[in-house]
């Protein structure tokens, strides 16, 4: 049976110190080397030779130690790449999941350029902005229902004064502030309890047309319809121009971003004229409200005699 260099090593150490024939036991050449040396009676020689197969023996232990935490401490380093495996699938996790967000923000900004009511990210939350706002439903706004299958159920809905809508034989719906689409899933889903998934169709018939309001000094203050694309020079000339007591220079524009949010704008209309420059001209949007100022020299004209103070001032100057 074959024996360790441990077992060989205790062999070595009992064959030794039972006087016994050392040539069998002998696993190295300078064992064998002295186990012939001391094979003689001379005690000082049987002395020596165990001296040195103890010394040999504790070498080939501190060997063996050696070799075996060298052996422990293989499969530590063995394994310490895989404890850097898992840093690394995170890496490749966090780089797949910012391909994914990149990927979901194309796909998220290509859906809104095909919707026409998003802002698709460029319009600002805290005004409720919308790039391409879709018309939404308000008082006396009218519509058709057409039903593709169920004829039956055609109606005209008129938006009541309350904002509902009365169904035929479906209740009542509040319908402003929506918009066509809207109007639309909002009546299918009220006849879907005795329809079998009605198909339905939404058509604005009449609404509140776009529009403008003009007020302070000028020529006819009033609302207007909002045709075509009109400026802020174009909707004064509309409203019949600026009155002798109007200041041409702080002409107001506001304008309505949600129900509890307006932005003003001053424009100076005066030195648009004079330069000739109309680049700072506004755009009228539906619902934008002009208003003119009086100018100073006409608040204190009705104090002052007019005929001291026409050779000194005129009041289209202001």
């Amino acid at each position: 049976m074959p024996c360790t260099a441990v077992d060989s090593t205790f062999q070595v150490l009992l064959c030794s110190l039972g006087d016994a024939n050392l040539y069998s036991t002998a696993q190295t050449p300078e064992l064998l080397w002295f186990a012939v040396q001391s094979n003689g009676e001379r005690p000082e020689m049987n002395v020596l030779t165990k001296q040195v197969v103890l010394g040999a023996a504790g070498m080939l232990i501190l060997q063996l130690a050696v070799v075996a935490s060298a052996q422990e401490a293989a499969p530590s380093a063995v394994s310490a790449p895989g404890s850097s495996a898992p840093p690394t699938g995170k890496l490749a996790a966090a780089e797949s999941s910012q391909s994914q967000d990149r990927t979901g923000t194309v796909s998220s900004i290509s859906g809104a350029i095909t919707q026409p009511g998003k802002a698709g990210g460029m319009g600002d939350p805290a005004f409720g902005g919308e790039r391409h706002p879709l018309y939404r439903l308000s008082k006396s706004d009218t519509v058709d229902l057409n039903f593709t299958f169920s004829p039956d159920f055609n109606q005209t809905l008129t938006v009541q004064p309350d904002g509902f809508v009365v169904l035929k034989g479906a209740g009542v719906l509040l319908a402003e502030g929506l918009t066509v689409p809207q109007m639309q899933q909002a009546v299918t889903y009220a006849y879907r309890g005795f329809l079998h998934e009605p198909e339905v169709t939404v058509t604005l018939k009449d609404f509140d047309k776009p529009y403008f309001l003009a007020s302070g000094e000028v020529g006819r203050p009033g609302k207007y319809e909002l045709r075509g694309d009109l400026t802020v020079n174009e909707a004064v000339a509309i409203a019949g121009g600026f009155t002798q007591q109007a200041r041409h220079s702080q002409v107001v524009l506001f304008r309505r971003i949600s129900a509890y949010v307006a932005e003003s704008h001053v424009l100076d209309l005066k030195k648009m004229l004079d330069s000739r420059d109309l680049r700072e001209d506004l755009h009228l949007q539906p619902g934008d409200f002009i208003f003119v100022p009086q100018s100073r020299i006409s608040k204190i004209r009705k104090y002052v005699p007019t005929n001291s103070m026409s050779w000194y001032m005129n009041p289209l100057q202001f």
